[in-house]
């Protein structure tokens, strides 16, 4: 297993514990912090396809072994797109991407990839068969073709999105039913994860994948407070419920690649003085207003990275 930890931000650089032991695991570092500054929230393909060629060119050589990858802030959820390509391409059969977020990150955005649209760019792969989106209770659910969702993709299968807990969407057009919403009226109305006891639903998530590969992504921010400090308003799972889903997905499936987002760290851009203004715009309107305490948030998401690295390591092989 090739294990990497990725500094987009200085988030991971203000977890000490946790740098000591992931080096102790053998992991390797990329400073990439003036790239991060450029790509955070969101960025067009070319600094995008550097970055690519930078973690191409870090990659263990072969043969080829499943990367977990840590990085910093949820404003680069994005970066997974770039490593399920990566690990799309590498395994060379289908794949399901089980995607654990506060947020489902299905958004259309033009002429470049932002952190809450990364779920269409991964399904364009040949060999990506599906994505299933675990645990959002955003109100990016409420009105979400208002929102710039891409409802398409629950249409025709490829995206299944099985919140912990809301209420029906209200939607415009009709987008028929699918493993995990019903649409009744102008409604869609959810499969949530509270329908079901622990047990039960990790069943129904094993049973909506179909591939034997697997790629993980967690966003922290599907944490309650007590479990992550994060960028985000965040959900409310629990620590303990995705490391048992993270381990009863990995006893029936290949994990072919991990990568783990949602650290809190203060936002820095680089770019036109326009671009750092959408950006510093957007993140007024989508984050609070008031972010954590930093030494506090680095303690929490540093404990809660040691135990999801340990249990991914153990599942990644």
């Amino acid at each position: 297993m090739n294990l990497l930890l990725l500094h987009l931000d200085d988030a991971l650089e203000l977890q000490p514990d946790f740098r000591s032991a992931a080096e102790k695991s053998g992991a390797r570092e990329m400073n990439e912090k003036v790239l991060g500054q450029t790509i955070r929230l969101w960025s067009r393909r070319g600094p995008l396809d550097s970055l690519k060629r930078r973690l191409a060119c870090r990659a263990p050589t072969p043969p080829w072994h499943p990367r977990l990858c840590f990085m910093g802030s949820g404003d680069f959820h994005h970066v997974s797109a770039l490593l399920i390509q990566e690990a799309a391409d590498a395994i060379a059969k289908p794949l399901t991407v089980v995607h654990i977020d506060n947020h489902p990150d299905w958004v259309h955005f033009r002429d470049g990839i932002h952190c809450g649209s990364w779920v269409g760019s991964a399904l364009t792969h040949w060999n990506v068969h599906k994505v299933i989106t675990l645990g959002v209770c955003s109100d990016d659910l409420r009105s979400p073709e208002r929102k710039g969702a891409n409802l398409g993709l629950l249409a025709t299968g490829r995206l299944e999105v099985f919140p912990y807990e809301h209420a029906p969407s209200v939607v415009r057009q009709h987008y028929g039913e699918g493993a995990s919403y019903r649409q009744r009226g102008m409604h869609l109305n959810w499969v949530q994860m509270l329908d079901f006891s622990e047990e039960m639903f990790i069943e129904r998530l094993l049973s909506r994948i179909a591939t034997d590969a697997v790629y993980i992504t967690i966003d922290k921010d599907v944490l309650c407070a007590e479990d992550a400090a994060t960028n985000w308003d965040q959900g409310r799972l629990r620590l303990a419920t995705v490391l048992r889903l993270i381990r009863e997905v990995g006893r029936r499936h290949q994990v072919a690649g991990a990568d783990v987002i949602g650290d809190y760290s203060r936002p820095r851009y680089r770019g036109s003085l326009v671009t750092q203004a959408l950006k510093r715009g957007e993140i007024l309107i989508d984050q609070p207003w008031v972010g954590p305490d930093p030494k506090r948030a680095s303690a929490i998401n540093a404990s809660t990275n040691l135990s999801l690295m340990h249990v991914l390591m153990e599942v990644m092989g």
